[in-house]
């Protein structure tokens, strides 16, 4: 049994024009911003997606934020092949190929094309503002 004293709470996204990345996660995925501050002398940007929260913050003094590896496919995985997060996923209830045609029409690209993962479920990645690579699994 995993331990109750944990419960997840948000993913936290450093962006250069946070305003844009939560507008792109609003008009893709249909999420909603759920508060708009300035803390430490920063946009941040609460978004909710699918019970989950997205934060997502510009710039604080002094920082100097460095590039993100792109991810790409390799013979039967997907990786930015770097330490850290890889990317983060979401289950979609629905046709995800259809799905995905929707956002493709709306410019999203897509570094790893949809495919059958392990058991057979279609996948793919999406790549999203500042970087983040977003996996979508069909259920």
């Amino acid at each position: 049994m995993s331990n109750p004293a944990f419960m997840f709470d948000h993913v936290h996204i450093i962006s250069e024009d946070p305003h844009k990345a939560a507008a792109w996660y609003v008009e893709m995925f249909g999420a909603t911003i759920r508060a708009d501050t300035i803390a430490r002398g920063a946009p941040q940007i609460f978004v909710e997606l699918g019970g989950m929260t997205i934060l997502i913050r510009g710039r604080r003094p002094g920082e100097a934020p460095e590039p993100v590896r792109k991810i790409r496919p390799y013979a039967d995985f997907s990786s930015h092949n770097a330490w850290g997060t890889d990317h983060f996923g979401f289950m979609y209830k629905g046709d995800l190929t259809a799905f995905c045609a929707e956002l493709r029409a709306k410019g999203v690209q897509f570094p790893v094309e949809l495919k059958k993962g392990v058991g057979g479920s279609l996948l793919c990645y999406v790549a999203a503002p500042d970087g983040v690579s977003i996996e979508l699994m069909e259920c």
